[in-house]
């Protein structure tokens, strides 16, 4: 391979003297001219396709230009080669592939990770490993290393290793694991995108196979290696007691969110309330952990387990009409059906009120200080919140009651001594001194 190599680094130095590598830069320079023409014309399509581009048409847009002018410059270098010398052509063909790998194995990082920072710093790094390999490989030194490596063994239990073997294993591993990432982003993208599945059917549909994926490609890496998989069997069984144990609360709250998946007590968009104090919109469900956002604006991450094991109040569950109450105390010398009528009148009149049903108002109860009436109305849309609607209903009924001399009570105290003037001679009268 070295030899080869070297003979091709000759052959470029010869041809460099020869006029007729003209011709080959002439085809390599059309050939990279239509690869860049092809990745422009595809990004302009996708530009215009952004809202419904999947991971598939993003990952040929990164792919494009050096996988086509790999296939170019193929074609060229047998077009070529019967009637002129083509050793720029043949140095060519490893740049592009290798350029072709590098940007395959950054986009599947990226798209396993679209969160991820580290691969910001880590990109030239990973651009240097696989233009590394290469070089190995084309200097003919890969073969020297590789034996190297091999000569390191040792035994973990019956299975013979060696460190060639564990760095193939690893670079397997993590190569079948990207692809099986990818795929799931994929699946996932798909499924959110499918209007007939109830929206927690498509999560658990893709959480289920983001995990199987992951599963299986791991195994498949080990099988790839030559690992005899029955060897992770006592580990597979260790494994499983230590998360029974040591991890019950960790895998009760898996299990709890593969429940609310899959029964769709909860769902993403739902106002529930949690205690007195915590209630919000649900934005998020995972498989251990659901996020409720108040009204506030804070972001409250409610383990599964406690939503399954309390009770939890869902003002959204099959309808989001809700219902809200307002209470008021009038006088006992107020016109209580002026009062009531007024109160309805304020409710009508916000535009967040429903018409049907509408607003009503009822007489609870003779209190100790006035008569206690309560106002009913109906909104459709709770995930906005209720305060506002409660104040501006709140100051319409005040300003109506005191336009009519409807009084509010407040409580009054009349206090009497009796027998005061008997009181008063009975107490003895004290000599001056």
């Amino acid at each position: 391979m070295e030899a080869s190599f070297l003979k091709l680094l000759n052959e470029v130095w010869r041809d460099l003297h020869d006029p007729a590598i003209l011709w080959e830069l002439l085809a390599l320079v059309i050939c990279m001219a239509l690869a860049g023409w092809m990745q422009w014309r595809l990004r302009h399509r996708a530009g215009r396709l952004e809202g419904t581009l999947h991971a598939a048409e993003v990952g040929l847009r990164r792919i494009m230009f050096p996988v086509t002018a790999l296939l170019l410059v193929l074609l060229a270098r047998a077009a070529l080669q019967s009637f002129t010398p083509v050793a720029l052509l043949n140095l060519a063909v490893p740049l592009f592939l290798s350029l072709a790998l590098v940007r395959a194995a950054v986009f599947s990082l990226r798209y396993a990770f679209p969160n991820a920072l580290w691969l910001k710093t880590s990109e030239r790094y990973i651009a240097a490993t696989v233009w590394l390999c290469l070089a190995l490989y084309l200097t003919g030194l890969s073969d020297p290393v590789i034996a190297g490596l091999e000569s390191v063994k040792f035994a973990v239990g019956k299975q013979k290793l060696d460190l060639w073997l564990i760095l193939h294993g690893v670079v397997t591993a993590l190569g079948t694991l990207l692809a099986a990432l990818w795929l799931a982003g994929w699946l996932e993208h798909r499924l959110m995108r499918v209007e007939g599945f109830d929206s927690n059917v498509r999560v658990v549909m893709a959480r289920a196979g983001k995990s199987i994926l992951i599963v299986l490609a791991l195994f498949l890496s080990l099988a790839l290696v030559g690992i005899d998989l029955t060897a992770l069997s006592v580990f597979g069984g260790a494994f499983a007691v230590g998360l029974g144990f040591g991890m019950k609360t960790i895998a009760s709250n898996y299990v709890a969110g593969f429940i609310i998946l899959l029964d769709r007590s909860i769902r993403i968009g739902n106002i529930i309330a949690i205690d007195a104090t915590t209630s919000g919109e649900v934005t998020r469900i995972t498989t251990r952990y659901t996020v409720v956002r108040t009204l506030a604006g804070t972001e409250v991450i409610v383990p599964n387990e406690y939503l399954v094991g309390n009770v939890v109040r869902n003002q959204t569950y099959t309808d989001t009409h809700v219902r809200i109450p307002l209470k008021v105390q009038v006088a006992y010398s107020a016109d209580l059906e002026l009062a009531m009528r007024l109160m309805v009148e304020a409710a009508a009149a916000q535009p967040r009120t429903l018409e049907s049903p509408a607003p009503g108002a009822i007489v609870v109860a003779f209190g100790e200080n006035g008569i206690d009436l309560e106002l009913g109305f109906w909104i459709k849309d709770p995930g906005e919140g209720t305060g506002a609607i409660r104040s501006e209903i709140n100051l319409a009924i005040w300003r109506s009651f005191r336009a009519n001399g409807i009084e509010f009570p407040f409580p009054q105290r009349e206090v009497r001594i009796v027998n005061a003037m008997n009181a008063n001679a009975a107490m003895p009268v004290m000599p001056a001194q």
